[in-house]
């Protein structure tokens, strides 16, 4: 039997999202990474212009939104989060103009903009921070960042321990104006990108006038990224312990997850409502806990966090199901949606960790079994696309692509890979630009080559070649979310009724929609709950049961 009967939906069946309300309870969000997706003028960089030309692609696939990594202008120290000018364009990705027409073009074809913020820190190549050395210790400037004088006999040591999650002391000391070893300053992640002071009123005023500046552009929404670290606890006490990584996201850190960050949202979230259109926030929040996480999405403050627990669960039925319950019992108090997340630009693509065994994390250098991680990506995308909430969909994933984890170290730009005991520095993987023609010198990403190498044989897995054929994940993709336009029982609500189901298997209801995934490696035998909607490998019917294979999700439909 066909594995997805159901075709793609005509373009002017497509709902323009402009007339729905609540959209983000249940929206599908597509993330692009600029510089990655699409090639406007051949110098191996995407670009802006490149976006805008693939939109009628991203609403033919059938998502809701897109959210744009950073895009404004940075020395790029960290792929743009380091931000020099929070209200321009970097040259790279064109210019404000460019800005305004894919906002206006996304529009027109029914689709929002959501763009990333970075109010955690800036780069040091901000007019502030600039201002800040040049005019040395006791600047007012200074008082916007965390300069701190040094602990030892000439302040020699850092302030305190606190370590940057990119590996080493999370504080560089300056050289004064007058050329003297002098302050230090704070830095969670690159020397290049100092940490704001939010305890300063001039930093959340600057960022408000920021969240109107792009309102009144156009944009939909935003995406915070390190959502939880803008407050430090009051001292910044040392934190004692010498292993600091392994604590982040199971334990309170006092650089992270502060209850101040709270007081910050609730008034930006007075300045969303200023406008119409039902713009939206997402929550870049690393918490220890989901019930954590559930705190940036009270009624007053965030509409949406993502869902790293989930995205850190193994293929496996019982995990699955425990985060399930708890993500949609900890939201429901609050009133907020759950989100469901697989990739993104900062971990290993799900087609490469599902190809290797559980517990290595979400960065990942080994290729591991392929097809067997395709398998359970494809069956893990259908999984997620069932559940209650919003999904978000990392570019290149409707392709299968995998992580490419065998990129020379000449051409790797994670800064994170420079500096030793941070995160693994691995991220540049799931960067590299996305293949849309068979054949090119980039496989149809731009004319010029790309800026991080494509491996052999990416032009099988492009939108070209995966265009129309029944097998492929793009018409998995394709076939999945118009289903999820149909179905009533897809994405709305903030519960399911779980089914009956062999060991390693998963199955719930949810009104006429019936989703089963077999996690495990054998064959199983379930009911055949009704009409077959959609399942993401082959399966056989007979005599109202169903063969579900190993790493394979099904959805039925009981309605006629």
């Amino acid at each position: 039997m066909s594995q997805h009967p159901t075709a793609p939906a005509e373009t002017a069946a497509l709902a323009t999202v402009a007339q729905r309300r609540d959209w983000w309870r249940d929206a599908v969000i597509y993330q692009v990474y600029p510089r990655s997706f699409a090639d406007s003028n051949g110098d191996g960089m995407g670009d802006l212009a490149g976006v805008r030309s693939r939109l009628p692609y991203l609403r033919d696939l059938g998502v809701d939104a897109v959210w744009l990594s950073p895009f404004y202008a940075s020395p790029q120290a960290d792929a743009g989060y380091d931000v020099a000018d929070y209200r321009a364009v970097d040259p790279m990705f064109g210019s404000l103009l460019d800005a305004d027409a894919l906002i206006r073009d996304a529009h027109a074809l029914g689709l929002r903009i959501i763009v990333d913020l970075v109010p955690n820190h800036s780069s040091d190549q901000h007019e502030w921070f600039k201002r800040a050395l040049a005019d040395g210790p006791g600047s007012p400037l200074r008082e916007r960042y965390h300069f701190r004088p040094g602990k030892g006999a000439d302040g020699e040591l850092p302030p305190n321990d606190w370590e940057s999650i990119f590996g080493g002391p999370a504080w560089t000391r300056v050289t004064e104006p007058d050329g003297t070893s002098g302050e230090w300053y704070l830095h969670l992640f690159a020397p290049e990108q100092p940490d704001f002071n939010w305890d300063h009123p001039a930093v959340g005023d600057e960022f408000r006038s920021i969240l109107r500046f792009w309102l009144d552009i156009g944009v939909d929404g935003f995406r915070i990224d390190v959502a939880h670290g803008l407050v430090k606890a009051d001292g910044l006490p040392d934190l004692g312990d010498h292993d600091q990584l392994k604590l982040l996201g199971n334990d309170v850190m006092p650089f992270f997850d502060q209850d101040g960050v709270h007081a910050i949202y609730r008034q930006w979230r007075t300045v969303l409502d200023e406008y119409a259109g039902e713009r939206v926030f997402v929550a870049e929040a690393w918490t220890p806990t989901v019930e954590r996480t559930a705190h940036y999405v009270r009624p007053d403050e965030l509409h949406q966090a993502f869902n790293f627990q989930y995205l850190s669960t193994a293929w496996e039925a019982s995990e699955l199901r425990a985060v399930v319950d708890r993500t949609l019992e900890a939201m429901r108090p609050v009133g907020a949606p759950a989100t469901w997340v697989l990739s993104n630009h900062d971990v290993t693509r799900h087609a490469t960790r599902f190809a290797n065994p559980p517990g290595l994390g979400t960065q990942i250098r080994s290729a591991g079994d392929r097809a067997l991680g395709l398998r359970r990506a494809r069956a893990a995308t259908l999984l997620m696309l069932a559940l209650p909430g919003s999904a978000y969909v990392y570019q290149g994933e409707e392709l299968g692509l995998p992580d490419v984890v065998d990129l020379p170290d000449a051409v790797r730009q994670d800064p994170a890979y420079f500096r030793g005991a941070g995160q693994d520095g691995f991220r540049d993987g799931c960067r590299v630009p996305i293949p849309w023609t068979r054949e090119g010198s980039s496989y149809g990403f731009g004319a010029g080559g790309s800026w991080l190498p494509q491996p052999e044989g990416w032009g099988e897995l492009s939108v070209e070649a995966q265009s129309g054929e029944p097998a492929s994940t793009l018409e998995l993709y394709r076939a999945a979310l118009a289903a999820r336009r149909e179905q009533a029982g897809l994405g709305a609500g903030d519960a399911v009724e779980w089914l009956q189901a062999p060991e390693g298997v998963l199955a719930f209801r949810r009104g006429e929609f019936v989703c089963v995934a077999n996690t495990g490696r054998e064959s199983v035998t379930v009911p055949a709950y009704g009409r077959l909607l959609l399942a993401s490998g082959e399966i056989s019917e007979s005599d109202g049961e169903a063969k579900v294979p190993g790493d394979t999700t099904v959805w039925w439909t009981t309605a006629s």
